[in-house]
């Protein structure tokens, strides 16, 4: 059932991990949820910087009156840096005790030049509190990174050098680290099993970033153009909207992010209200980690909203309310995933139970899968991930799966990292998506075939049957037995010999222990 291809990871630099360390040594007392700002701000600069500079030699090169044209630069999409601004300037006053001022200022500079970066950058680095000893260190640090690749390889390598670091923070935060940061290999799950080549791309709870970063990575990797796809998000807190602007301008990806702090549910960016014919945005893909089971998202305000085709969702648990909020943004033809509480799949509580049955009998239920514990930062409850697709007869050569559910159970994969994370491997990655694409029908695979303990292709009477119960263990059965060619008379044999081997041993060992207590018992009491 496997692809072509390997799903081999080939992300991995091998210096991420000490330049984090390095950085993070410099850190002292400081708060990990302030350092961050400080280090990924700084990150974000040199990437401008360097970007910049490689335009300005070739521009210097062609036609030495034209490197100092801000239209030149904007035109080809490379931000404009003024010369305070640049990162040769900040690097030679490093040791200056007014470090923190000159980087405020490059940070407004660039923000006054360039409009889609205003109210994005931080400009705090002048503040007391943070020590400029360690902010001239950090940017002797920052400054080695790509300093020997070429322009492009150097813009990749800073790209993924804010990645990894936006992941450790998240990490070093724990709970609050989950509310900007969803694990890379649950992204990878979704984007390879979506398989966004091109066409809308939207998430309506974008955090930092992560969703689209990971889609462009896809398109790139199986030789798409990054102009196939268009990005769309909204963002309710307003910090980690900065780094998700910041994030995707790391990685040369244009997109179009709101900030609001009404949120996705009471104001709709993407809603009728900004639809040129009044119609909401539709997205071919929809990839979304929403909040698990939020309590306090305003329902009761909302009982008549359009999205509700479903049913109208409890106003003490929003889950419902994100699944039809990214049904009703989906195209035609649209698929999208979402992670969400594990609790979604069953919970019958408040009308739950009735939506879902809604979206079952409605046929918009692609497919399910379960989650391993522990893969989330922020909490310790069970995940798993909804795929919802608009049209299950799409043509493309895949096959009719209308009527049809797919279930993978996926709680025994991935291995552990740390003494509280788990991570998803390549392998788990790929044999997941892999099940899916086969079950669509996708040309190139072989036959899709359900795998006890793992996948099962359902009905819909198969899941009446269940109350409209989505949990996949319901569904995909026990493992199949090993096939076992011994017979019992010779593992019987062979499991008596090695019991009578351990009790002679036994034996062995006490007739030991009897004679050294008995010459200890001959000396005890003589002087």
């Amino acid at each position: 059932m496997a692809r072509a291809d390997t799903h081999k990871n080939s992300d991995s630099l091998g210096f991420e991990a000490e330049l984090f360390k390095a950085a993070d040594k410099l850190r002292g007392n400081m708060e990990p949820s302030d350092y961050k700002h400080v280090a990924l701000g700084l990150i974000f600069l040199k990437y401008i910087s360097d970007a910049f500079e490689a335009k300005h030699d070739a521009l210097l090169a062609e036609d030495p009156a034209a490197a100092e044209d801000k239209d030149e630069y904007l035109a080809e999409n490379v931000f404009w840096v003024p010369k305070d601004a640049r990162w040769s300037h900040l690097k030679a006053n490093a040791k200056q005790s007014s470090i923190g001022v000159l980087i405020d200022d490059a940070m407004r500079a660039l923000e006054k030049d360039n409009e889609s970066l205003k109210g994005v950058l931080p400009k705090d680095y002048a503040r007391p509190a943070l020590n400029k000893v360690m902010l001239g260190e950090l940017i002797d640090l920052i400054s080695g990174i790509a300093m020997k690749a070429d322009s492009n390889r150097s813009k990749d390598i800073l790209g993924r050098v804010y990645e990894y670091f936006l992941g450790q923070f998240a990490g070093a935060e724990g709970k609050r680290g989950g509310e900007f940061y969803t694990p890379r290999s649950v992204v990878r799950v979704l984007v390879e099993m979506l398989e966004p080549y091109q066409g809308r791309i939207y998430d309506p709870c974008c955090g930092s970033g992560g969703m689209f970063v990971q889609s462009e990575k896809f398109v790139e990797e199986h030789g798409g153009r990054i102009g196939d796809i268009a990005i769309y998000g909204q963002e309710s807190n307003y910090t980690t909207w900065r780094l998700a602007k910041m994030n995707l301008a790391v990685r040369g990806i244009d997109s179009k992010i709101f900030w609001n702090n009404e949120g996705s549910f009471h104001k709709d960016e993407f809603g009728a209200q900004r639809g040129s014919d009044g119609a909401p945005m539709k997205a071919d893909y929809i990839i979304a980690n929403p909040p698990f089971n939020i309590s306090d998202w305003g329902g009761d305000r909302l009982r008549e909203d359009v999205r509700w085709q479903f049913g109208v969702p409890p106003a003490a648990n929003a889950n419902y309310a994100w699944l039809q909020h990214i049904h009703h943004h989906l195209a035609p033809k649209g698929t999208a995933g979402v992670v969400l509480a594990n609790g979604s799949m069953s919970s019958g509580q408040s009308g739950e139970g009735e939506i879902r049955k809604a979206m079952v009998e409605a046929d918009v239920i692609d497919c399910m899968v379960a989650l391993p514990g522990q893969l989330f930062y922020s909490t310790q409850i069970p995940a798993c991930l909804w795929f919802i697709a608009r049209d299950k007869n799409p043509g493309k050569g895949w096959r009719d799966r209308r009527g049809q559910v797919l279930f993978i159970d996926a709680r025994k994969m991935g291995s552990l990292v740390d003494r509280t994370r788990r991570e998803l491997s390549d392998e788990d990655i790929a044999r997941i998506a892999d099940t899916y694409h086969a079950w669509r029908g996708e040309p190139g695979l072989a036959a899709y075939e359900d795998v006890p303990g793992f996948c099962k292709a359902a009905s819909l009477d198969e899941i009446r049957s269940h109350g409209h119960v989505l949990t996949p263990g319901r569904y995909v059965g026990a493992e199949a037995a090993l096939e076992d060619d011994v017979p019992f008379a010779e593992r019987f044999a062979e499991l008596q010999a090695t019991l009578d081997a351990q009790f002679k041993e036994g034996v062995r060992l006490q007739g030991i222990i009897r004679q050294n207590l008995t010459k200890l018992g001959g000396t005890i009491g003589k002087p």
